[in-house]
């Protein structure tokens, strides 16, 4: 039995016809025949019904499949291995980041991990915490930053820092002439708030017990954080926004922040990654980056400040 073997047996039971699977080899189809048949001697068996069509694998030939698909994974994983030794920080490296996270965080640390490491390819995409993790399952990306670890068993969650939320309220609303935001009286304003999904709007709107706001919130829920500052400081209603996105402000935007009143809700930052994980180098290069490009009181939970 040899790799080569397995890797035969996936094919014909992914096109279910030895032909198409010889071609998708590059081999012709006598000699994948050939080892596929002396496979099934080997092992006494037959692993698919050359009778059906399209061809079947038997119901002993179904358990063979899946455990040769798992020998083909952890064999991947062993050659993951040695391309990381090899070539550390280096190669296509794809992370899926929450796009209420994205536009504060990246610009604090990706521009000096692009200028220090040219030959990483760092590609990011922007989705929600679903699609992230979705994804990550999926092998469509390596990692993903977001907010709160994640449940599952097959991840590993990093911690990276605590971002407190914030209001940001526009001049004609009556929580703009008040120091701070109590959640007990946010539900006469106008707010805009992101659509359904975004774990930002789920938090706070656990935090606020904002179902009785519903009834007044603007009718806008499928913008981005961004357009709805922008419609807050044209004097209309308000939004939340993370504290990372507050450092962006200049001093006239400064002045429509408004701190919640204790306790203020946080959100706690992971990077998160499949148990399988082996590009640790790449790994601990982006914690350590992200830590540093983070404001030290950012790092630990401070007094006042609660998880939501």
């Amino acid at each position: 039995m040899n790799l080569q073997q397995l890797e035969y047996i996936l094919a014909v039971d992914e096109l279910r016809h030895f032909a198409k699977a010889a071609e998708h080899c590059n081999v012709t189809q006598p000699t994948l025949s050939a080892m596929i048949q002396k496979l099934e001697d080997e092992l006494n068996i037959k692993i698919f019904d050359r009778s059906a069509q399209p061809v079947q694998p038997t119901t002993v030939g179904k358990k063979v499949i899946a455990q040769a698909r798992i020998a083909l994974h952890q064999t991947s994983l062993i050659k993951d291995l040695v391309k990381e030794e090899e070539q550390s920080l280096n190669g296509i490296f794809r992370i899926a980041v929450l796009p209420t996270i994205a536009p504060y965080l990246l610009p604090r640390f990706f521009p000096e991990v692009m200028e220090t490491y040219p030959l990483l390819d760092i590609r990011v995409i922007e989705m929600k915490t679903p699609n992230c993790l979705a994804a990550l399952q999926a092998g469509g990306v390596e990692a993903a930053i977001i907010a709160g670890p994640a449940e599952e068993k097959d991840f590993i969650s990093t911690p990276l820092y605590y971002e407190s939320f914030f209001g940001y309220v526009s001049t004609k609303e009556s929580a703009y002439k008040k120091e701070m935001i109590r959640s007990s009286e946010i539900s006469g304003e106008k707010l805009w708030l992101l659509d359904e999904g975004h774990c930002f709007r789920d938090q706070l709107m656990r935090f606020c017990q904002l179902k009785s706001a519903q009834s007044c919130q603007i009718a806008y829920k499928l913008g981005s954080m961004e357009t709805f500052m922008r419609m807050v400081e044209s004097g209309k209603g308000m939004t939340f926004i993370p504290g990372l996105a507050v450092l962006q402000l200049n001093e006239e935007q400064k002045k429509l922040v408004r701190p919640f009143a204790i306790p203020q809700p946080t959100r706690q930052i992971y990077i998160i990654t499949k148990i399988d994980f082996v590009r640790h180098a790449i790994l601990s290069m982006l914690v350590d980056k992200i830590k540093a490009a983070i404001p030290k009181e950012m790092l630990i939970l401070q007094n006042g400040q609660k998880v939501v």
